[in-house]
C-alpha cells in the first residue's frame, strides 16, 4: 500500500552516521534489518534516519500544507509563469478532491515522507530489545524512535484524520496495505507512544543537541491533549516544562531563531529541526521558497548575504498576508522581527513593494543552500499552550501571567480586557506566525471555516490587495472546497484496496 513503508523495509538506505553534535545522514551499504541490528551503534544510525524525513517535511511540505494553507501567508502572483496549480490550490483552498482522494503531490509527498518515519521507528522498536547494550543509551534511542512515530501520526492525524496505523515492520508487499483507522485509534497511539517516551528521554542538559527530550515529548503530548480539550492533563505537563527550569525565553524575539551557523538549539527551542549549508545534502532552501519573485540578482543578494546569487523567478510562496500584517499591535516588536520588505523591480505589479519573512532571512554563503534551523516546539509556545489549558479551566489570573511573559518579551504591555481566549489565540498567531501553527489553530478552535471564507472573500474583492498585478484575477474556483482535513493521497489510493 505504501510505498514509503515498502522502499524502507530495507534498512541500508536510511542509515545514518552521527557527528559531533549535528545529526548527519551517511548513506551506508544496504543490508537487511535482520543482519544489521546487532550493536548499539547500528541502532543510532538507525535512529538518526529516522529524523531524515523531517527536513524534507519542514524545508518543502509543511509550510505549504500548514501555512500557506490559511490567512497568513499567499502567493505573489507572477502570470509570467504557468503550472504552479499545485502549490496555489493549497493556498486558495481549491484542491481537487473526489471519492476521498486528491491528486495534490504535496499532499502525497507529506504523507508518504510521515509513512518513512514511522516505517523506520518501527524497525528499531521491533529490533532493540532483541540487541543487549547500556540500558541508559537503549532507553534513550527508544525514546527517540516512540517520539518521532507519535509525531509523524500527529502530522497524519491532524491532515487526514483517518490513516493505516503501521506498528510493526513492513515486510512484504501483502503486508503493506491496512485498512483506515478510525481518528480515536490514531490518537490513542500517539498518546502511547509520546506517554512512553517521557521517561526514556533526558532532559535538554543531558541530550545531544538537537535529538528530542524528555521537555519535547511533554510538549508533543500536551499539544495532543489541547487538541483533544483535555486541559487538566495538558496543564500538568506544560507545567513540568516550565518547572524543569531547562528553557526560557531569549531576551531579543529575534534571536529566538537559528543562525546559519550558530545560535542553533539555544535556549528558546524545545525541538527543532538540524540543517547544515554545504554539499553533504544537510541543507535547507525554505528561505528561498519564501522569497517573493521575480528577483534580480542584486534583490537576492541584498536578502542573502551570498557570495554566488542568482535570480529567481516562477512566483514566490508564503508572503506575508496584509491580514497578518495588520495582527500586530503598536509597538510589537514581533512585527519588524518576522517581516521585511523589499522592492521587486522586474514585478508586474504596480506597487513592487513585497513583504517577506524576515526571521528566517539569515545570511549564508551558498545561493539556495543554508544551514538555517526549522523550529517545530519553541518555549514560548509552552506558555501560550499553558495560558490556555488554564483558561479553558477558568483560571483567568494564572492564565494571563504566562500569556504576560509572552507578551512583555514583545514589548507590549499586560494583557487587558477582552475574551482571554481570543486574545490567547492572537498571541499565537503573532508569536508563531510561519512556523505552520495558524491552519492547526483555526482548525482545533473551530474558527477555520467562518476565518477562511472571509478571507477568500477579500482576496476575491481586492486581489492587488493580495500581490495579483493589477488587471489579474483570482481562479473562478478559488476557496471552494474548505475543508477541515486533505483528502488521502490518489497515488496511495490506486496501492490499497481500503481508500
Amino acid at each position: 500500500m505504501k510505498k514509503g513503508i515498502i522502499l524502507t523495509f530495507i534498512i541500508g538506505a536510511v542509515l545514518t552516521g552521527c557527528k559531533d553534535d549535528f545529526l548527519e545522514i551517511v548513506p551506508e551499504t544496504s543490508l537487511s534489518s535482520a543482519t544489521f541490528f546487532t550493536k548499539e551503534a547500528d541502532f543510532q544510525q538507525a535512529v538518526n534516519g529516522a529524523y531524515a524525513p523531517l527536513r524534507s517535511i519542514v524545508n518543502d511540505r509543511a509550510w505549504l500544507l500548514g501555512e500557506l494553507h490559511s490567512d497568513n501567508a499567499y502567493y505573489n502572483r507572477n502570470p509570467l509563469f504557468g503550472a504552479t496549480e499545485q502549490e496555489e490550490d493549497l493556498a486558495d483552498f481549491a484542491v481537487p478532491a473526489a471519492n476521498g482522494v486528491t491528486s495534490n503531490v504535496h499532499v502525497l509527498n507529506q504523507y508518504r515522507l510521515d509513512y518513512q518515519i514511522i516505517a523506520r521507528t518501527n524497525q528499531i522498536l521491533a529490533s532493540i530489545d532483541n540487541v543487549e547494550f547500556k540500558a541508559e543509551s537503549k532507553n534513550n534511542i527508544k525514546g527517540q524512535a516512540l517520539f518521532l512515530r507519535a509525531y509523524a501520526y500527529f502530522e497524519l492525524a491532524r491532515y487526514f484524520g483517518s490513516v493505516p496505523l503501521h506498528l510493526t515492520p513492513v515486510a512484504n508487499r501483502q503486508e503493506a496495505a491496512l485498512p483506515l483507522s478510525q481518528e480515536e485509534e490514531v490518537y490513542a497511539q500517539i498518546i502511547q507512544d509520546a506517554s512512553e517516551a517521557i521517561p526514556l528521554l533526558p532532559p535538554k542538559s543531558q541530550q545531544e543537541a538537537g535529538r528530542v527530550t524528555s521537555g519535547a515529548a511533554r510538549t508533543l503530548l500536551a499539544n495532543v491533549y489541547i487538541v483533544q480539550k483535555r486541559w487538566s492533563e495538558a496543564e500538568a505537563l506544560l507545567k513540568e516544562v516550565v518547572s524543569s527550569n531547562e528553557y526560557d525565553l531569549m531576551p531579543d524575539y529575534a534571536d529566538a531563531f537559528s543562525n546559519n551557523a550558530s545560535n542553533k538549539n539555544n535556549i528558546e527551542s524545545v525541538f527543532e529541526v538540524q540543517f547544515m549549508e554545504g554539499a553533504a545534502g544537510l541543507n535547507g532552501n525554505f528561505l528561498y521558497r519564501f522569497l517573493p519573485r521575480p528577483m534580480s540578482v542584486e534583490e537576492v543578494v541584498a536578502i542573502t548575504g551570498t557570495s554566488n546569487p542568482q535570480p529567481l523567478d516562477i512566483q514566490g510562496y508564503n508572503i506575508p498576508t496584509p491580514d497578518l500584517i495588520a495582527a500586530y499591535e503598536e509597538g510589537d516588536e514581533r512585527e519588524e522581527a518576522t517581516i521585511a520588505y523589499t522592492t521587486i523591480s522586474g514585478s508586474a505589479r504596480q506597487n513592487k513593494v513585497f513583504p517577506y519573512i524576515k526571521k528566517y532571512a539569515k545570511t549564508h554563503s551558498l545561493h539556495n543552500n543554508h544551514g538555517i534551523n526549522w523550529p517545530v516546539y519553541r518555549y514560548s509556545e509552552v506558555l501560550l499552550f499553558l495560558a490556555e489549558a488554564l483558561a479553558q479551566q477558568g483560571k483567568s489570573g494564572e492564565a494571563e501571567t504566562y500569556l504576560n511573559i509572552v507578551r512583555n518579551r514583545a514589548g507590549l504591555d499586560d494583557y487587558s480586557g477582552g475574551n482571554l481566549l481570543e486574545g490567547i489565540y492572537h498571541e499565537r498567531r503573532v508569536e508563531l506566525a510561519f512556523e505552520n501553527k495558524r491552519w492547526f489553530d483555526l482548525v482545533r478552535t473551530g474558527r477555520a471555516v467562518d476565518v477562511i471564507t472571509a478571507y477568500g472573500e477579500r482576496i476575491k474583492a481586492n486581489p492587488q490587495d493580495y500581490y495579483y498585478p493589477e488587471g489579474a484575477a483570482p481562479r473562478p474556483h478559488v476557496f471552494n472546497n474548505i475543508s477541515l482535513y486533505y483528502a488521502l493521497p490518489a497515488d496511495e489510493a490506486a496501492l490499497s484496496p481500503h481508500f
